[in-house]
């Protein structure tokens, strides 16, 4: 017991979370990853995006209409609520991120195949340049598994599917997990697999490399006491079998961000995360009804958000030992 008090202390206070699963107890080395506390980002990619891009393809035809009328109100306003991450990739990851919500397109009128992150704007970083960060930070962390959620693909033909899924295979080649395998972190680390991608698309079903969409419960609300109520809602009916993800992420509407332009979403997020992370502390990883898995958020710096996340899995660990 005084092990695994002295193990939350260490998550909490000072522990370095660049490669907390290899360091978890080896009791929690052949749990199922869908059943471990594992900290993701929402719209991980927000934090390059370029103030000077077209407005994806999800903007409203009014708000492109204004942004052409009043580009020096319009564009500020959309980058800073469209804005959910301030660490990079590789801060994200060194600060023990697993999970990636990676929104993918390609943009209007562009005849190369080159691919970005979008929200709201596009991101500077191309598709390639980041999984070629994320590749080489797992070369010299082999023991971490990361889950990367591809989806949205505004803008993405049948051919830049393709082109894709080949430089997810290229990039990763051998790190990637089939989803035909076992996923706890002794088998992967037994494979040396160390990427799961999942693609929300139908064509995933073609390649044995692309795991399914995996469910992320969003309340879709900017009042934290509803998002809370939205996930109590969803506990009570059971989790999934396998990976899903509780998102702690508000979601603001035009008319709020009109009538608050002095606010911003890093200022919602601050105010709200106190009390999100109240109810995170009582939560307990498993497989049990009523047990959580992935947990993303916005601003992942705030709050020790991913310390808490982590340190879940003591629960998990008392409970099986």
């Amino acid at each position: 017991m005084r092990h695994k008090c002295m193990m939350h202390e260490h998550f909490i206070k000072g522990y370095k979370f660049e490669d907390w699963m290899s360091k978890l107890p080896e009791q929690l080395w052949d749990i199922p990853l869908y059943n471990l506390a594992i900290p993701g980002s929402h719209d991980t990619m927000s934090y390059c995006l370029d103030i000077n891009s077209p407005i994806d393809k999800s903007g409203p035809k009014i708000l492109k209409l204004a942004d052409k009328i009043f580009p020096c109100f319009v564009r500020p306003q959309i980058y800073k609520w469209s804005t959910t991450q301030e660490k990079n990739i590789v801060e994200q990851l060194d600060a023990g991120i697993r999970y990636f919500d990676l929104r993918i397109s390609h943009k209007d009128h562009d005849t190369s195949s080159n691919l970005y992150f979008s929200h709201g704007l596009y991101t500077l970083l191309s598709v390639k340049e980041v999984l070629t960060f994320i590749a080489q930070w797992l070369e010299n962390h082999q023991k971490e598994v990361v889950i990367l959620a591809c989806s949205h693909f505004q803008g993405m033909t049948e051919d830049l599917h393709k082109h894709l899924i080949s430089l997810l295979k290229n990039i990763f080649n051998a790190k990637l997990c089939l989803n035909s395998d076992t996923v706890t972190l002794w088998n992967m680390w037994k494979l040396g697999h160390q990427v799961i991608v999942s693609y929300d698309n139908p064509i995933a079903e073609q390649h044995c490399e692309l795991w399914p969409v995996i469910s992320y419960w969003w309340a879709d609300s900017m009042d934290p006491k509803d998002v809370v109520q939205y996930m109590i809602n969803l506990q009570k009916n059971g989790r999934p079998g396998t990976f899903f993800v509780a998102g702690l992420n508000l979601t603001e509407n035009w008319k709020f961000i009109l009538t608050h332009l002095r606010k911003s979403m890093k200022t919602l997020t601050l105010k709200a995360y106190p009390f999100l992370m109240s109810w995170v502390r009582k939560q307990t990883p498993g497989s049990d009804r009523a047990c959580l898995n992935i947990i993303a958020g916005d601003f992942i710096g705030l709050y020790d958000m991913v310390p808490e996340i982590i340190s879940l899995n003591t629960k998990l660990l008392m409970s099986i030992t």
